[in-house]
């Protein structure tokens, strides 16, 4: 047994790798493949084929202004006697117009958002985290150790946050105290985005959840339904399993579903629930999830109604959705099971940086097209083509994504990926710092992270009516989304009630960055 435990600690993940390993993030950008650049193009003219009807509408109603009244009486005499020719054009304008109407999408507005700040004495210090640690009893000395290292190197700060159950001593993970901590995150979020949007939820008419490890019966949605009293005909889902890209998941699902369903209000609830979740075991690998993942959550309502647009803050422009879990390396990087002792964990692959990279290389590849200015795509394009086509030795032309977005959120998933990914999309620290202040003020709130970050930079008061921010979040299966917003508005952070408001002036806050420390 002695022997399997030193094999395990010696194959799992570690605190500091050489720059040579494959734990640090690929530098995906420089092999780029063909086949994700045309899926990229397949996703732009198969969502835009009806804006190729707006030219023709334009030019006939452009022409028909044109006529005179004795042309329309000549038109009309000669129309009396040619039934097919009305008929025809009839029908053909009658076409037209469906195809128009049933083909162009609706328009989803992002009213507001709200995220969950947890009570003062839920607070965990490094120096609280490896107390109680300590007096649980169930770590071994040199794991102890290793959680020190990591709570260092991880970039977060002295202000996150953990639930109650887990804080106290001895700790008390039960299904009660999982519930309590839902509760808790669920309706403090939902009330502060009701309260500051003024709808009533009996007008919410879609509520998608996500949780990716607590699925309790009934389920998280049904908490919200019954705790809020819901109509008996909403249309609602609970997501589980999916990870930390889960939020962007359920942006994705509430927005097809706006689509089919005209006048409606769709609530999205996206968290992480700690209490059940809290490995006591000795595997490295599901020890560093203790030292990453925090308390948290977030609430979002959108709307397809155009009369919402001019109170809404942001319009959803784009969701590309990529997922690997067909290989099974991404397949296992992140899986949930028991250790040798029979203690139920979150084991991270020693891969997991080489598989977020490709990932992250087929979403981008695949969001170029859509969203980068045709200067960048040409030059991009020609560079590819040399290179894969003609097999000409040249660099590789790395697109500018600055000039495509005005703000980034990335996944506060760990301090290695937010390096990672500033080196390869070369970005500035301004950039960054909505990110990295999140993983330090919040920690790794899993799906929810991005609104925190996106509440971080409205608290800022850089978001400038037609900004347009870039979401992107990466979890288990493997999978990584992205979702493009606008901004319809000036956010006047003087107006806001977010975490940040009370405290905005403290950040950014130095955090040294360590490209090899696990995430």
């Amino acid at each position: 047994m002695e022997e399997k435990q030193q094999k395990q600690i010696n194959t799992s993940v570690s605190i500091r790798v050489p720059p040579s390993s494959k734990n640090i993030l690929p530098d995906f950008l420089q092999s780029v493949k063909l086949k994700y650049v045309k899926l990229g193009y397949h996703y732009l003219i198969s969502h835009a084929m009806y804006l190729l009807l707006i030219p023709l509408l334009v030019v006939a109603s452009a022409h028909i202004s044109t006529l005179s009244v004795d042309d329309l009486t000549e038109l009309w005499t000669q129309l009396r006697f040619n039934l097919v020719s009305v008929i025809l054009c009839s029908a053909l304008l009658v076409f037209l117009a469906t195809l128009y109407f049933m083909s162009r999408p609706r328009k989803v507005y992002l009213l507001d958002f709200a995220c969950y700040k947890p009570e003062q004495d839920r607070m965990c210090t490094r120096e609280i985290f490896m107390e109680r640690s300590t007096l649980t009893g169930s770590f071994h000395e040199d794991n102890l150790t290793f959680q020190q290292k990591i709570l260092e190197r991880s970039g977060l700060g002295q202000s996150t946050y953990l639930p109650e159950a887990v804080l106290r001593v001895p700790p008390n993970p039960c299904m009660a105290e999982a519930r309590k901590e839902a509760e808790m995150v669920m309706f403090g979020a939902v009330d502060a985005l009701l309260a500051k949007t003024g709808v009533k939820a009996k007008d919410i008419g879609i509520l998608v959840v996500n949780c990716s490890l607590f699925n309790p019966t009934p389920s998280l949605s049904a908490m919200i339904v019954n705790h809020y009293k819901l109509r008996g005909n909403i249309i609602s889902y609970n997501l589980g399993g999916m990870g930390c890209s889960a939020g962007l998941i359920s942006i994705d699902l509430a927005k097809q579903l706006l689509q089919v369903h005209p006048n409606s209000y769709a609530l999205v609830l996206s968290m992480e629930n700690i209490t059940l979740n809290w490995y006591f075991g000795n595997n490295r690998s599901m020890l560093v999830s203790n030292c990453l993942f925090r308390m948290g959550g977030a609430a979002i309502l959108l709307s397809n109604r155009s009369s919402d647009r001019r109170r809404s803050k942001y319009q959803l422009i784009h969701t590309v959705r990529t997922h690997k879990g067909a290989d099974d390396n991404s397949f296992n990087c992140v899986y949930q099971e028991e250790d040798e002792t029979g203690r139920v964990g979150v084991a991270l692959s020693k891969n997991l940086m080489a598989v977020a990279g490709e990932a992250l290389k087929t979403n981008i590849t695949t969001l170029g097209p859509i969203v980068l200015p045709m200067s960048e795509q040409l030059l991009f394009f020609m560079t590819l083509v040399g290179r894969k086509v003609l097999k000409m030795k040249i660099k590789p032309y790395i697109p500018d994504f600055k000039l495509a977005f005005e703000h980034f959120c990335i996944h506060a998933g760990g301090r290695a990926v937010l390096d990672e990914l500033e080196k390869n999309l070369e970005l500035t620290d301004w950039h960054m710092e909505p990110s990295r202040m999140t993983l330090h003020r919040f920690g790794n709130t899993s799906s929810s992270s991005l609104w925190y970050e996106l509440a971080y930079t409205e608290a800022k008061g850089r978001v400038k009516r037609g900004d347009r921010m870039w979401q992107i979040a990466f979890g288990s299966g493997f999978k990584c989304n992205s979702a493009v917003w606008r901004a319809l508005k000036t956010v006047n952070p003087a107006k806001e009630k977010n975490p940040w408001m009370d405290e905005i002036d403290q950040f950014p806050v130095h955090v040294p960055k360590v490209s090899s420390v696990v995430s």
